[in-house]
Parts: structure tokens; C-alpha cells; sequence
């Protein structure tokens, strides 16, 4: 049990800004570990949101409580995902082969192709929330945020790391079975808890739009590099949240 709270906590250092004391945890074995628990640290994220956005509700109007809700997810990650989502469709876009497209995916400067694609992003997201209903944006930011981070789990499970180095490396060897029911237990656990509150039909819904932004988006990072980077993975995570959110909107329609 330790172990694992150990590594559990690892998962919340590496994939948001929180502050976890974490130093006398760590060891590679752990780390490598950690994608067991990105859906659990996902819901953890998308509840704090989420709680952000009911009490700013009761004093604000929906449309700037969803502006600064999104805000305090940014500093809560530390736009982790975000930047990932910008580095690969500067790489993708600029690249003009694959070893190209990793140097420019390297490259801590933000391009045209990183920027409109973050900047429509944010658009989006917020643009789909809005349109929601206040419990549906509560459920569906805690749900979206869990189901989004197993979509880059499945890329960890199904494609391969294609960098010698990078800060995704410790967590790119191919996940155990024992993880893997880890996770699916986790996303079970949040479906059946989101369809208390709102419709099966929806979820599904959801789901099937995190499907296609999942595929969507390595159908085009995987043709050009081979495989998948750190950076990738935040942005396969950002596009099936998003997907998500289209899906419950496109229910509601």
C-alpha cells in the first residue's frame, strides 16, 4: 500500500504543479509506474476545477466563472498538456520530415502553428462548456479531465516512445497488466459515477467524441513521427477533452 500511495503521489508531481513531497519517494521503478494513476490525478484535477467553478457560479455569470475556472486548471497543471498540445502542431505543421519535426518540437519558442492551435483549443473548450448546463459542466470537467489522461495511456500502452531522451522517457516502457486495470478500474469507477447525475446516452456520447479526437490526433502525429513524444501525449489528452465536451454538447442538440 505504501508503494503505491508512493507512486500515486509521483503521478501528481509529474503531471501537475501541486506541491507533494516527493523526494524520499522516487526511484525509476516508481516513476515508470506512474501512468497507473494519470485518470485518478485527472479526476483529482477536474474535481478541484470543478469545485472552483460551482463556487464562482453562485457570484459570477457562467461565461467568466468558466474564463477563470479554466485559468486555475492552466496553474494547476502548469499548462503542461497545453504546451504539448502547442509543440506538436508547431512540429507537425513545420516539420517537413520527422527528425525535423522533433528539433522543432524541442524548440521552447512557441510558432504560428503552435499558437492557433492552442489559442482555437481554449476556444473550443470553452465554447462546448458554456453550452452545457451547470451540473453537466461540473460532471463533465471531472469526467473529461479522468477520461482524457487515459487516452494518453493507451498511446503509452499502444505506440512507442520515439526520443532518446526527454521527460516523458521514464514513463515509456509498456505498461503492466496490473496497471492497466488500475486504470480501467479508475475510468469505470467515473463513468458509473457521472451517470448518476446525467444521462448514460450522454456519457457515451462523450465518449465516442474522446474516441475521435484520440484517433484524430494520432492519425497525425503518429504518420509523421513514428510514434509518440511527452509532447504528444498532452496534446492527444487536450483534443479528447475537448472531444468529450463536443460529445455531451452534441447530445444536448
Amino acid at each position: 500500500m505504501r508503494n503505491e500511495i508512493a507512486i500515486f503521489l509521483l503521478a501528481i508531481q509529474f503531471l501537475t504543479r501541486l506541491p507533494v513531497p516527493v523526494s524520499q519517494l522516487y526511484s525509476p521503478e516508481r516513476l515508470n509506474a506512474t501512468p497507473r494513476y494519470y485518470p485518478l490525478v485527472g479526476g483529482l484535477v477536474g474535481a478541484m476545477i470543478a469545485s472552483a467553478y460551482w463556487g464562482l457560479s453562485f457570484i459570477l455569470p457562467t461565461s467568466l466563472a468558466l474564463v477563470l475556472t479554466m485559468t486555475i486548471g492552466l496553474l494547476l497543471t502548469g499548462a503542461f498538456h497545453e504546451d504539448g498540445l502547442a509543440d506538436t502542431f508547431d512540429g507537425i505543421g513545420g516539420g517537413h520530415d520527422r527528425e525535423s519535426a522533433l528539433t522543432i518540437m524541442k524548440d521552447s519558442r512557441l510558432g504560428t502553428y503552435g499558437t492557433t492551435a492552442l489559442v482555437m483549443a481554449l476556444a473550443v473548450k470553452f465554447a462546448s462548456l458554456v453550452a452545457l448546463p451547470d451540473l453537466w459542466i461540473i460532471v463533465g470537467l471531472i469526467s473529461g479531465h479522468c477520461l482524457s489522461r487515459l487516452s494518453s495511456v493507451l498511446v503509452i500502452a499502444t505506440s512507442r516512445y520515439v526520443r532518446f531522451e526527454g521527460k516523458a522517457k521514464p514513463v515509456a516502457e509498456t505498461l503492466s497488466g496490473a496497471s492497466l486495470f488500475v486504470v480501467a478500474l479508475t475510468c469505470i469507477g467515473i463513468v458509473a459515477a457521472a451517470a448518476y447525475f446525467i444521462p448514460l446516452s450522454a456519457i457515451g456520447a462523450g465518449l465516442v467524441g474522446a474516441a475521435a479526437g484520440h484517433i484524430g490526433m494520432r492519425l497525425l502525429f503518429e504518420r509523421k513521427l513514428g510514434g509518440y513524444t511527452g509532447d504528444t501525449l498532452g496534446a492527444v489528452q487536450q483534443v479528447s477533452e475537448i472531444g468529450f465536451y463536443l460529445g455531451l454538447v452534441a447530445w444536448l442538440s
